[in-house]
């Protein structure tokens, strides 16, 4: 019974299916006609004219998108425990030709306009200090708490006000908007660029880097193929992506993900270290009650020293959820 990453999770069954279908001629690379209508489908999904493109990860996605916001001599303010900060490998540092990450707290790993403007106070030495360029949310945050439209409303007037750029990382994104139950383009507010994440959600290898400034497009799809990112046969990359829009596959995984956490949290009480909101726990448990729980079959990630990571998925059996929420209730 696994509950360690929403990675792990299987693809659904209506993108092989989709992709099975894509399996046809067509023209390469982003030229085919499933690539050429993204623009269209997100435009439609946001209520205003986006640029989409594919490419294949998360990493990748949050990179190109922070491409075309911040110059190599220029940096990016972020959580200090954002993604893009921890887990990346100094991706952002490579593909930014040496842009600089400007960490700021927050309880969550959630951002706000004091937090930022902390660390926008401290860059005062014109050329000699690396200039801050972009703000990066993440949607939801690395403990799984969701930013409210009007705190991403807030963020994007401070970055308006600092004539920054705003980019949102959401690789569960579509956990973000169930929880809220909220429009898309609430959720993601006055941001420039989003990194749609799929894989985490039931897709195989696809993500999108949307774009609300359209004009960048051209930019991303240089960087893209000079990144090693352009695909020769991206329609299958891109029918993964319209089978998720497809009568909001993409809402309705992340639904049933958000609904199996539920069900732990409510056993879990008092040892929930933040609200449970998406489909990621964070459950105190001390290193002998790890071990008595995995003897009964769970598997999970330690996240540190006095807690535990649970992550479900759209195809986590409610079954097991329940299983996991006595086991924890027992201790």
């Amino acid at each position: 019974m696994q509950f360690m990453s929403d990675n792990a999770a299987p693809v659904h069954p209506r993108l092989w299916d989709a992709m099975r279908a894509a399996d046809a001629p067509d023209t390469p690379y982003d030229t085919d006609a499933l690539s050429r209508e993204l623009d269209a489908r997100f435009s439609a999904l946001f209520g205003r004219d986006c640029a989409a493109l594919w490419v294949a990860t998360g990493t990748a996605a949050n990179c190109l998108a922070l491409a075309t916001m911040v110059d190599p001599h220029g940096g990016v303010v972020c959580h200090e425990e954002a993604h893009i900060e921890m887990d990346e490998c100094g991706a952002p540092g490579f593909y930014l030709h040496g842009a600089k990450l400007l960490l700021a707290e927050g309880k969550g790993a959630k951002l706000t306009p004091d937090t930022i403007s902390t660390v926008l106070a401290g860059i005062t030495r014109g050329v000699h200090q690396v200039p801050a360029q972009a703000i990066s949310v993440t949607q939801a945050s690395e403990y799984g708490l969701c930013y409210e439209p009007g705190e991403v409303a807030a963020i994007g007037a401070l970055a308006d006000a600092y004539g920054l750029g705003l980019h949102m990382d959401g690789a569960r994104f579509g956990n973000a908007c169930a929880y809220l139950d909220t429009a898309p383009a609430e959720v993601a507010g006055p941001v420039d660029a989003l990194s749609l994440g799929f894989v985490k959600n039931g897709g195989m290898g696809a993500e999108a880097v949307v774009l609300f400034d359209t004009e960048k497009a051209d930019m991303i799809r240089f960087r893209r193929k000079r990144a090693g990112h352009l695909q020769s046969k991206g329609r299958y990359l891109a029918a993964q992506i319209h089978a998720m829009l497809d009568d909001d596959l993409w809402l309705e995984n992340a639904r049933a993900a958000n609904a199996a956490a539920a069900i732990i949290a409510e056993r879990a009480g008092h040892r929930l270290v933040y609200p449970a909101q998406i489909n990621e726990l964070f459950v105190a448990m001390t290193a002998e009650e790890r071990a008595a729980v995995r003897e009964q079959g769970f598997s999970f990630y330690d996240w540190d020293d006095t807690c535990v990571r649970l992550v479900t998925n759209w195809a986590t059996d409610p079954d097991h959820a329940r299983a996991l929420g006595k086991a924890i209730a027992s201790l």
